[in-house]
């Protein structure tokens, strides 16, 4: 028993020498959180670096939009009949003109017959009365005044009569014209309102068929009262603003337009102005009440200073980023900004073309700071870095 506890006591014994040894060697203790924390703040940062440089960047207003058809029609026949034949498929493109469907002609074909036949007569009616009043005329010293006047009147009514005749055929040959349903507009036929074989009439309300035009198609979209200044200024240069459609998500591009009108009163409601921009819509990704994203540029900013927006920082009483120092440390410095277009920041004023700002890694820098750029070799023997938090 005596031998076991003597083995047990120099083990004991030799333990505690071997844990103050290390502590000696490497600067360890059993409580390390202490001694290896200062040199954990020491260790290097890894950032991204980005260079600040002249460019362009555009001031764009966004809103959201609806998109409407120029023209949208409801195809009404305008005479009454059985509808015998439609020249169409649902979701078809026509053109104006272009026949629609046909109503049955045989009793506007029959109706022209008739006029045509009451014109003939009154035609030769008024030819007789015309030969009659010659002969009066060549014999006026053996009739009376009266007589004479008398054929020249059958002659003038006769005239009328045949008039009237020639507006009744007229009508007739449109209303068989109107048998023929043609398109009025060009654009997208709809689906079909009624079948082959009903009575249509132009008082029906729901019509034949819709034709919309798609192409082009307009997008109208309201923008705040604050920023018509800028757009009457670039309007008042003679700039064609340019307006992009964007799907509901902001990320497709669904067409790119031109900015058409600007509303004459601003919505005392919404505080907004509506706008219309126009767009050719080839592929036909725009369709009425379709909801987009509207992204109108209002001015081309040329040969500005640009930097990362993500390079910037925003405190609350300034907006700042970090320099890249020779010594691979870094120094906060106070920007003014301009405008700020996604991945681009205007810088107006703190910084110079050329220098080298931090743009990842930022929640742990401060002036002095110790860095290393990402993607850089590190010289041999150098500490390993403390990666920058995601």
């Amino acid at each position: 028993m005596l031998r076991h506890r003597s083995l047990l006591l120099l083990l004991l014994i030799a333990s505690a020498t071997f844990v103050v040894a290390q502590t000696k060697e490497g600067g360890k203790s059993p409580g390390g959180a202490k001694a290896g924390g200062k040199g954990a703040r020491n260790l290097p940062v890894s950032v991204a670096t980005a260079t600040v440089a002249p460019g362009d960047i555009e001031i764009r207003i966004s809103a959201l939009g609806a998109v409407k058809a120029l023209n949208t029609v409801t195809v009404r026949p305008r005479v009454s009949g059985q509808l015998m034949k439609l020249h169409f498929t649902e979701g078809q493109a026509v053109k104006a003109g272009d026949p629609l469907a046909d109503i049955d002609p045989r009793p506007f074909e029959v109706a022209l017959m008739q006029a045509e036949g009451q014109l003939a007569r009154d035609r030769a009616a008024l030819a007789n009365a015309k030969l009659d009043l010659k002969r009066y005329q060549d014999a006026a010293e053996a009739i009376t005044r009266q007589q004479l006047d008398s054929a020249g009147a059958q002659v003038a009514q006769l005239e009328g009569t045949v008039k009237a005749d020639e507006g009744s055929v007229g009508n007739a040959r449109l209303q068989l014209e109107y048998s023929k349903v043609t398109a009025p507009i060009s654009g997208v036929v709809g689906l079909r309102q009624v079948d082959v074989g009903n009575v249509v009439s132009a008082a029906d309300a729901t019509g034949l068929v819709v034709i919309t035009q798609l192409q082009p198609v307009s997008v109208v979209f309201g923008v705040p009262e604050s920023d018509i200044p800028a757009l009457q200024y670039a309007i008042g240069q003679g700039a064609q603003l340019k307006a992009e459609a964007f799907d509901r998500d902001g990320r497709m591009v669904l067409a790119v337009g031109d900015l058409s009108a600007l509303d004459n009163q601003i919505d005392a409601s919404t505080g907004t102005l509506r706008l219309r921009a126009l767009f050719a819509n080839a592929d036909r990704r725009l369709f009425p009440n379709q909801f987009v994203n509207i992204r109108l540029t209002v001015e081309n900013k040329k040969g500005v200073l640009l930097a990362p927006t993500a390079a910037v920082q925003i405190s609350d009483k300034d907006r700042f980023v970090f320099i890249l120092n020779p010594d691979d440390t870094v120094t906060r410095r106070t920007v003014r900004t301009g405008v700020i277009d996604g991945l681009s920041t205007e810088i107006v004023e703190g910084l110079k073309a050329g220098e080298v700002i931090a743009a990842d890694g930022l929640d742990r820098l401060q002036t002095g700071t110790k860095v290393v750029i990402a993607g850089r070799r590190k010289p041999a023997g150098a500490p390993a870095e403390v990666p920058a938090a995601k």
